[in-house]
């Protein structure tokens, strides 16, 4: 690779952010949309640090930043810590055990179908507002991705490397972590980013319902006092913190299994 290769891969990533700033500035500065839909960068720029390292108090939201990113991440974890621990294994069943994916294929193709708003009002009267509704929506929309690729990637392993793994005496359970596991890898970590990007989408949905913090409570409250600006903030926080919770899993696969280092 060049130095002018290295240059470029290291721009590119941000030449669509700064087009869609370098336009917004100019739609804002030039009043082609009014400021109480579409405030000016500057005035994001002004919020999101009074949201972030403002004194407590001293202003609407200001200072609770790390209190509604930590309160997010909680929910955001644990829900989809318990999908991937539950959809990754049973993925890969169902994609080697004709029976297993017969016996769960139907079941969760169905529920599948079924938005994650629908889920709300169960989820409010069974767990009540707070944490539990939250993870419960989390963990459920991003059960399926993860599950869905995870059985793709066993289903697409070549049963004779398996046979030959038999041969040479790798017994079964062995067989699936050094054989099985490795090959379908690349669904399994698409599945786990695909989950995990979701799972953002569905904490704002279960936020919304009236917890006192978190990113999509505040963006809630936000809305319902016209602060477009706060809006805004909230809405790149959840964006910077997908992107950085997608590195670390990415990161973390990697160390965790050495089939994963192989991927791009």
């Amino acid at each position: 690779m060049t130095r002018d290769d290295g240059a470029g891969r290291g721009i590119l990533p941000w030449i669509i952010p700064a087009a869609c700033i370098a336009g917004w500035t100019f739609v804002s500065a030039g009043g082609l949309a009014p400021a109480y839909l579409l405030p000016h960068p500057a005035d994001i720029g002004r919020a999101g640090y009074a949201y972030i390292l403002g004194e407590p108090g001293s202003a609407p939201y200001a200072g609770r930043c790390f209190m509604d990113v930590k309160a997010s991440l909680a929910r955001v974890s644990l829900g989809f810590a318990i999908a991937a621990l539950t959809g990754t294994p049973l993925g890969i069943l169902s994609g080697r055990v004709s029976a297993v994916h017969r016996l769960l294929s139907g079941t969760i193709n169905a529920v599948r179908a079924v938005p994650g708003i629908a889920w709300l009002p169960l989820a409010l009267v069974w767990f009540g507002i707070g944490m539990k509704t939250t993870v419960f929506l989390v963990a459920l929309a991003a059960f399926f991705p993860v599950y869905l690729n995870a059985a793709a990637g066993a289903r697409q392993v070549d049963i004779r490397l398996l046979q030959a793994g038999a041969m040479m005496g790798t017994g079964r359970l062995r067989g699936t972590f050094a054989i099985l596991v490795p090959g379908a890898m690349p669904h399994i970590i698409t599945g786990l980013r695909l989950g995990l990007g979701i799972s953002w989408a569905y904490l704002v949905l279960g936020e919304l319902t009236g917890v006192p913090n978190g990113l999509g409570a505040v963006i809630m409250d936000a809305r319902m006092l016209g602060r477009i600006d706060i809006i805004i903030v909230g809405i790149i926080m959840i964006a910077a913190l997908g992107q950085v919770s997608d590195q670390i899993l990415k990161q973390l696969m990697r160390i965790c299994f050495k089939s994963a280092r192989r991927t791009a």
